[in-house]
């Protein structure tokens, strides 16, 4: 899907191009298990759990491009005008569109209602626009004015930011943090406000679109599950998904996610594992998919005698009836030394309750005492 930027005919009206332009790969992570500690060498801030984004802004047009370089506009409109009247007139920011929703008295990244905000019908973007308004939280400014700050430190960009980002009611700038001890302190307790993580970027490092230069360091736990049902592969052959399942307090079995992501090899061994755990030749529909509605999302049910270890990163939903797996898990061994009435939500990790303005607070203070949005 090509961008279409109306502020970029120099043809039509003479205008001045921004100095960065759609469409723009966004600059990547890569994965570590530990929190980068030298000191004086990184600057660290939240991982925002939402949709990547780079807001283009010249004057009155305003683009939202996708990591994927599709164009987001049309699915938040109310952010296109927060953007108008909350940034300076030409900007280039990199920052994640997220969904806060009051859950449990506190206020959270809500991953389902920002899911549901990508809808093919007009009429219902508008109504979401209404109920789930959507905020963007930038972390990185590319330019401003004229001026392009690809090559320029992160230093710099942030200060760029920080400048750009003129008002605070729905576009905001991430707290960061020069101090590696706080850096690493914020993986377990902005949790709790549906933060995913954190983000480590090099502090003399220039902005390079489409590597992997940033460090990002995510929640890994395991749980042991009940495997309730699988699908077959697309392919026809072997094992496409697992389907997992914990006992809640009144007995249930509730399914909360899949595994998935096996080799060729691994989905016939699987598949002849669990095919005579089959319950008749009974085939269940599940739940279309809001990103692939041609997916066949069937399942076959089998007895709840397997339990599988599987490594997962965060849980959704505000209830035990609604909690599931937030992202796909992966298979990592069988239990047979677990009973399957033991597996049970009890065994999950449950986050600090942290409220989501708890980290965008106390703007204007020392990016080295961690205490910046």
């Amino acid at each position: 899907m090509s961008l279409l930027w109306r502020g970029c005919r120099i043809e039509q009206d003479g205008h001045v191009q921004l100095p960065v332009q759609p469409p723009l790969e966004p600059m990547l992570a890569k994965a570590q298990t530990k929190v980068p500690d030298d000191a004086g060498v990184w600057s660290y801030e939240p991982k925002w759990d939402g949709f990547r984004a780079l807001a283009f802004r010249d004057g009155d047009d305003v683009m939202l491009q996708s990591r994927n370089g599709k164009d987001l506009g049309r699915y938040f409109p109310e952010l296109l005008d927060a953007l108008r009247e909350e940034t300076v007139p030409r900007c280039v920011l990199d920052g994640e569109i997220v969904v806060p929703r009051e859950i449990d008295g506190r206020v959270r990244l809500d991953w389902e209602s920002l899911s549901q905000r990508v809808h093919p019908a007009a009429s219902r973007i508008t109504l979401l626009a209404a109920q789930t308004p959507a905020h963007f939280i930038g972390f990185d400014a590319l330019a401003t004015g004229d001026r392009s700050l690809l090559t320029e430190p992160f230093r710099t960009r942030r200060d760029a930011l920080a400048e750009a980002v003129t008002a605070k009611q729905w576009c905001h700038v991430t707290r960061t943090t020069e101090d590696p001890a706080l850096g690493a302190e914020w993986l377990d307790t902005f949790e709790g406000a549906g933060l995913d993580g954190v983000i480590a970027k090099r502090l003399d490092g220039a902005y390079l679109p489409g590597k992997r230069e940033m460090v990002k360091v995510k929640h890994a736990r395991d749980a042991d599950c009940v495997v309730m049902g699988y699908r077959i592969h697309k392919s026809g052959e072997g094992l496409g998904s697992m389907l997992l399942g914990l006992y809640r307090d009144d007995g249930e079995l509730q399914m909360v996610g899949g595994a998935a992501s096996f080799t060729a090899k691994d989905r016939l061994k699987l598949l002849a594992e669990l095919e005579p755990l089959r319950v008749g030749d009974e085939i269940r529909d599940g739940d279309p998919s809001r990103w692939n509605s041609a997916a066949d999302k069937r399942w076959i049910p089998i007895r709840p005698e397997r339990v599988a270890e599987v490594a997962y990163d965060q849980m959704e939903g505000n209830t035990v009836h609604g909690r599931r797996f937030r992202h796909a898990v992966k298979f990592r061994r069988w239990r047979p030394d677990r009973e399957p009435a033991s597996c049970t939500f009890d065994q999950l990790d449950v986050p600090l309750n942290y409220d989501l303005y708890d980290v965008l607070e106390n703007a204007g203070a020392s990016e080295a005492t961690g205490e910046n949005l």
